[in-house]
C-alpha cells in the first residue's frame, strides 16, 4: 500500500509581502535535503485564469514552468529554492477554479444540483490540490493573500476541510505572522502576531507551527509570549529576522529545528539533512569578491527589481561562480530611445554589458534596439532576452541600411518586416493560441559561441513569445553581421542568434533566466559575466 502524502499548508496574517513563498520554499527545501520527495503549490485568490495577463508593475514579473504555465512570480523561487522542475499544477488562481466548476456546470457534471461555493468551489479547490500531490512524500501548499482578506476566504475554507478529507494526522498548518519593532520603546511586539492567530483560529484553522517574521531581531521571550497567547508550542515556533541573502532563510530555519518539528508532527521518516551544498552557495551568495562588473539592464519595467526577478537572480548567481560581484545598473529604455547616439554612449558609459530584456508592446522599443547597435557596433557583452533577441534583429537590420526595419507587433506596415507571426499565425495574433510557452528544443551550431557556453549543440529552453523571426531575411543576416546560431529541430525557427566577430553578443528567444539556479547558474549568464570579466 503506497504511503499517504502529507500536506503542509502555508498562510499569512498581519499584512501582505512577508515571505510566504520563501517560507515554503525553504521548508521544502529541508524536507527534500532529508530524502523526501517535495512538491510546492500556490493558490491565488486574483479572478485571473493565469499570471499572463497580470501588469508586471504590480506584480512582478510572469514565471513560466516547463510545461507552459503563466505563473506568479513565487513558483520562480520555488524552483530556484527546490531544484526541480514545477508544472502547471503547482499554480491555480481562483479564476482558473471558477472555470472549471463553471465548466463543469455547463458539461452537466452536478446532475440539477444547484451549484454553490460550498461545497462545489470548495471542492474544486481540493481537487486541484490532491491532483498536484500525487506521487509526492510531501505537498506544500502557498495561500496567497493574508488571512482575513475577503478573497482569500474560499482557499482558507478549503484548506480547513481538507485537513478533515485526508485526515488531520496528515496535514500540518504554518502561519507566517510578523513582529514590528518599535523604536520609541525600543522593543518587539506580538499583538499584532497574536491577532493574526486569532482570525485564523477563527476560521476554523489551529496553526501547528508559526514562522514569525520581523526586520530586527526578535528576543526570545518572543516566542514564550507568542506560544501563551496563540497555544502554539515554543518549539513550533521560529524567529525569522531580515536575512542579507533570501538563499540564508533554510539555514535560518534549520537552526531552529523547525524542519524536525515538521517531521515529527507528520510522522515523517528521514535521514539526516545533508545541507553541505547549500551551505556551500550561501557562502557564495554573501562573500564579497575582488572584482566586480557593471550591468546595464535595459528594461521598461523600472518600478521595482520584481519585474525582472529571475534575470537579476541569474545573473548574481552568475557572478558567484565567477568570483565577482555583480553591479546591476537600470537604464531605462523609453528614455533612451529619445537620445542621440553620443547620448546612448553616455548613457552606457562605465557598464561591462547589458541585458536587453524581454517584453510585449512599442514602449521602450527603440531604446532597446539603439542600446543593441551600439553593443554591436561598440564590443560590448550582450545578452538578448526574447524580446531582447528580436531587437537585436531589428538593430542589425538597420544598421545594414534596411532603415524603418521593425517588427509587425510594432508597425504592421513596415517595408522590412523582420520580426513577424509565421503564415500559419496570420490573423491570429490576439487569439491567444499563437503564444510560444514552455520547453521547446534547440539545435545549436557547432563552434557557435552559445555552443561554447552551454557545452553542447542539443538544449531545451522556456518560451514566452508571439513573434517570430521572418524566414524570407535569414540569408541576409550574415551580411548584417550576425549569424542564428540556434534553430528548432526543424530549422523553420531561429532560436539564438549572435553577433560576428564579437566579443559575447549572443541572445535567445527563449528566456533563460527560468532555468538558472542558485547552486547552479544557467550557461548564457555564467558565460555572459565571463566576458565582462575577459573584456
Amino acid at each position: 500500500m503506497a504511503k499517504a502524502t502529507k500536506y503542509i499548508f502555508v498562510t499569512g496574517g498581519v499584512l501582505s509581502g512577508l515571505g510566504k513563498g520563501i517560507t515554503a520554499a525553504s521548508i521544502a527545501n529541508l524536507l527534500k535535503a532529508r530524502g523526501l520527495s517535495v512538491n510546492l503549490q500556490k493558490c491565488d485568490p486574483y479572478l485571473n485564469v493565469d499570471a499572463g495577463m497580470l501588469n508586471p508593475r504590480e506584480h512582478g514579473e510572469c514565471f513560466v514552468t516547463k510545461d507552459g504555465a503563466e505563473t506568479d512570480l513565487d513558483l520562480g523561487h520555488y524552483e530556484r529554492f527546490l531544484d526541480e522542475e514545477l508544472t502547471q499544477s503547482s499554480s491555480v488562481m481562483q479564476g482558473r477554479v471558477l472555470l472549471r466548476v463553471i465548466e463543469d456546470e455547463r458539461h452537466g457534471k452536478y446532475q440539477g444540483q444547484t451549484v454553490q461555493i460550498v461545497p462545489h468551489v470548495m471542492s474544486a479547490v481540493q481537487d486541484f490540490i490532491k491532483e498536484a500531490s500525487q506521487g509526492f512524500d510531501v505537498h506544500i501548499v502557498e495561500i496567497g493573500g493574508t488571512v482575513g482578506d475577503l478573497e482569500s476566504q474560499s482557499f482558507v475554507e478549503a484548506i480547513r476541510e481538507f485537513g478533515l478529507r485526508v485526515g488531520r494526522d496528515n496535514c500540518l498548518y504554518v502561519h507566517v505572522v510578523y513582529l514590528p519593532y518599535l523604536g520609541a520603546s525600543h522593543e518587539t511586539k506580538t499583538k499584532p502576531a497574536q491577532n493574526a492567530v486569532r482570525e485564523l483560529r477563527g476560521m476554523g484553522i489551529t496553526p501547528d507551527v508559526l514562522v514569525a517574521r520581523s526586520e530586527q531581531p526578535a528576543g526570545r521571550h518572543a516566542i514564550g509570549k507568542l506560544s501563551m497567547f496563540s497555544g502554539v508550542e515554543p518549539e513550533a515556533i521560529a524567529l525569522l529576522p531580515n536575512a542579507p541573502s533570501i538563499y540564508q532563510v533554510p539555514l535560518t530555519l534549520e537552526d531552529t529545528g523547525i524542519a524536525d518539528v515538521i517531521c515529527h508532527k507528520l510522522g515523517l521518516k528521514t535521514k539526516k539533512a545533508d545541507l553541505n551544498p547549500w551551505r556551500d552557495m550561501v557562502k557564495r551568495s554573501m562573500k564579497t569578491y575582488d572584482h566586480t562588473v557593471r550591468v546595464g539592464i535595459i528594461a521598461k519595467y523600472m518600478d521595482n527589481e520584481d519585474t525582472y526577478l529571475c534575470v537579476f537572480e541569474a545573473l548574481r548567481a552568475a557572478g558567484w561562480w565567477n568570483n565577482t560581484n555583480v553591479d546591476i545598473t537600470w537604464i531605462d529604455a523609453e528614455k533612451l530611445g529619445d537620445k542621440t547616439e553620443a547620448e546612448v554612449a553616455a548613457a552606457l558609459q562605465g557598464v561591462n554589458g547589458i541585458v536587453i530584456t524581454g517584453g510585449f508592446g512599442t514602449r521602450g522599443v527603440e531604446g532597446k534596439i539603439k542600446a543593441a547597435q551600439y553593443a554591436m557596433a561598440h564590443k560590448l557583452p550582450c545578452l538578448g532576452l526574447c524580446y531582447g533577441l528580436q531587437m537585436s534583429v531589428i538593430a542589425a537590420a538597420r544598421a545594414a541600411g534596411k532603415m524603418g526595419a521593425n517588427t509587425t507587433e510594432v508597425d504592421a506596415d513596415t517595408k522590412y518586416p523582420v520580426i513577424t507571426t509565421m503564415a500559419d499565425q496570420k490573423g491570429r495574433e490576439n487569439t491567444g493560441g499563437t503564444m510560444r510557452l514552455g520547453d521547446y528544443p534547440c539545435h545549436l551550431t557547432a563552434g557557435s559561441k552559445a555552443a561554447e557556453v552551454y557545452g553542447t549543440t542539443k538544449i531545451v529552453e522556456r518560451h514566452r513569445h508571439r513573434y517570430e523571426c521572418n524566414n524570407d531575411f535569414r540569408d541576409q543576416y550574415e551580411s548584417w553581421g550576425i549569424r542564428a546560431s540556434g534553430l528548432s529541430p526543424d530549422g523553420r525557427l531561429v532560436e539564438v542568434i549572435e553577433a560576428i566577430d564579437h566579443p559575447f553578443y549572443v541572445a535567445s528567444q527563449f528566456h533563460p533566466e527560468f532555468k538558472s539556479r542558485p547552486n547552479r547558474p544557467h550557461p548564457m549568464f555564467k558565460g555572459f559575466v565571463a566576458s565582462m570579466l575577459q573584456k
